[in-house]
């Protein structure tokens, strides 16, 4: 093939870049993500644009740092007008469509305001960041006192359940996120629970959410037609409620969970912001020691049942002609703590929480050269987008794509590439911000990240370095250090660099000034002119003469 047709963008969410064997986890074996791995390229050092779902995902869609697309936090909406993936790929001829978690939160107020009904084709892709939807499932059901976190996350897969037989108010908690106590199989055993996190789910394998995403996946592939399409593919696990269905709760257990990397001089130099995420009731459960032994196991078996689901998917397009005509990616929106750095989740700048996985295997001839390597150059969540509009053959748009093609590397080309990555955090809606005395305002983290050294900015506060060539694990903080203070400077050059760069101007692109030149007065105006003489005479004959006469009545 001269190049693929199509594009299959697969996405899980809080999958750590080193759980996958091909990345060399010890004991999770994920042969299916591994074969992709040996055909296409891993790029070992990609970062999310923020180290949180939503706006992280924001970057992924729109190919534009959080600075440029402004949706800062999770439910934080993405403003009306800002062009997503599926805009610009349906102007290179390719659909655009979705199968499970997007994460966005429409802009209700621009769309009220500008008048745009959600029920044409426009209101709706609009609504839904810019996807046709085939199933939208954000994976989140939860329920408090105060109601629904999401009233309508997961009502597809919870109808598909009650017709399986999973019969309750909440089957995607009740069955697919929980186990039965043993002592009364009636009780829930709730997966929010961490205590509960090895028990088996009640729902079967075939019917927990990832081999239910997988069948979405593959009935929407199945009736596709000859256009081409982009189908992104987006997967709730291993995500929390760490908990998984039998087989998978105990493939794992305690004696494969690999050394927790944490020091205690990190708690006891703690910078300020780390300090507030250390002493909160997340990163004080993942300390210890009991609840590390419990998740891990499960959310290594998560992944290991996501992988099946690769083998299933990989399958399925061999077997039916599509192997070998798309573009396949595999990411994550993020990674997961998991007690490193004496913190769970994500939201701050260790490796385990901003570097994800990034695997593409590309079928076509071209890309023979480079099946089965490792490409080290740093590489953005923003670059997906412009990768994926080269592969449809579409007009570059630098103007409003800050990312950069993947393609050249994986067809074995060197091109000129950054020299520093950046990762933002507005923490300005998490408690540790009321624990620092933040505004929402100063609330703010940036990341600046080159081949040897990490840096962060806190607004308001201290910064933080980290030399990743000596100290992988970063666990030594040299913001302090007489020796660094050059590479500090360099980074806050960086970061200044970056921070005003073009990035708003996107109706209008370089090549579309350029093009125009600076004006040689055809329309009319010649400012700075004292006499006829000091400018060509055909740019002035309007203004010469007797006045022409006015068009017929």
């Amino acid at each position: 093939m001269t190049k693929p047709k199509n594009v299959l963008f697969i996405m899980f969410d809080q999958l750590r870049w080193d759980y996958l064997s091909c990345a060399g986890h010890p004991h999770l074996h994920t042969p299916n993500i591994d074969a992709l791995a040996a055909e296409g390229v891993r790029f070992s050092r990609t970062y999310v644009q923020s180290p949180i779902c939503g706006s992280s995902r924001m970057s992924f869609y729109t190919g534009r740092y959080v600075h440029s697309h402004g949706a800062t936090w999770n439910r934080v909406p993405l403003k009306v007008g800002e062009r997503t993936m599926g805009d610009h790929l349906r102007d290179a001829g390719m659909d655009c469509w979705l199968v499970g978690k997007t994460h966005m939160k429409a802009d209700d107020e621009g769309m009220e305001r500008l008048g745009i009904p959600r029920d044409t084709v426009i209101g709706a892709r609009v609504e839904q960041c810019g996807f046709d939807v085939w199933e939208r499932d954000d994976g989140m059901r939860p329920e408090g006192p105060d109601g629904f976190y999401d009233p309508k996350g997961a009502e597809t897969y919870n109808t598909y359940l009650r017709d399986k037989g999973y019969d309750s108010a909440n089957p995607w908690h009740d069955y697919a996120n929980s186990g039965r106590n043993k002592d009364d199989p009636e009780e829930m055993a709730s997966g929010w629970f961490l205590k509960n996190s090895r028990k088996a789910a009640v729902v079967e394998n075939d019917d927990s959410e990832t081999p239910y995403m997988t069948s979405r996946a593959i009935e929407f592939m199945a009736q596709a037609d000859d256009t081409p399409w982009c189908l992104h593919l987006s997967y709730i696990k291993p995500h929390w409620p760490y908990i998984a269905p039998a087989p998978y709760n105990d493939v794992y257990g305690p004696e494969h969970v690999i050394p927790v990397v944490r020091d205690p001089r990190e708690q006891q130099e703690a910078h300020p912001v780390y300090k507030a995420f250390m002493e909160g009731r997340v990163g004080k459960a993942f300390s210890r020691n009991e609840v590390r032994e419990a998740v891990i196991p499960a959310y290594m078996g998560l992944i290991k049942q996501c992988d099946d689901q690769m083998g299933r998917l990989f399958q399925w397009l061999k077997d039916n002609g599509r192997w070998d005509d798309t573009l396949i990616v595999v990411t994550s929106d993020h990674g997961d703590y998991l007690g490193d750095h004496w913190m769970g989740e994500k939201d701050l700048f260790h490796e385990p929480s901003v570097k994800v996985p990034l695997i593409i295997r590309d079928p076509s001839k071209a890309a023979d050269g480079t099946r089965g390597t490792v490409c080290d150059e740093l590489v953005e969540a923003i670059d997906l987008a412009p990768t994926f509009l080269d592969y449809a053959g579409g007009e570059a748009k630098p103007h409003i794509l800050e990312g950069r093609s993947l393609k050249p590397w994986l067809h074995g080309e060197t091109p000129d590439w950054r020299d520093f990555a950046i990762s933002e955090y507005d923490y300005s809606q998490k408690a540790e911000a009321s624990m620092l005395a933040a505004t929402p305002s100063q609330a703010r983290l940036f990341m600046v990240a080159d081949a040897n050294w990490k840096f962060m900015h806190a607004e308001g506060l201290r910064c933080q370095l980290f030399d990743l060539q000596n100290d992988p694990d970063e666990l030594v903080d040299l913001w302090d250090s007489p020796d660094h203070c050059d590479i500090i400077k360099l980074m806050y050059d960086r970061l200044a660099n970056w921070a005003i760069r073009q990035s708003q101007r996107t109706t209008k692109s370089d090549a579309e000034i350029l093009a125009k030149g600076s004006g040689s007065g055809g329309l009319g105006v010649v400012l700075g002119v004292y006499d006829e003489t000091e400018i060509a005479l055909p740019v002035t004959q309007f203004y010469r003469g007797k006045p022409r006469p006015g068009p017929s009545q």
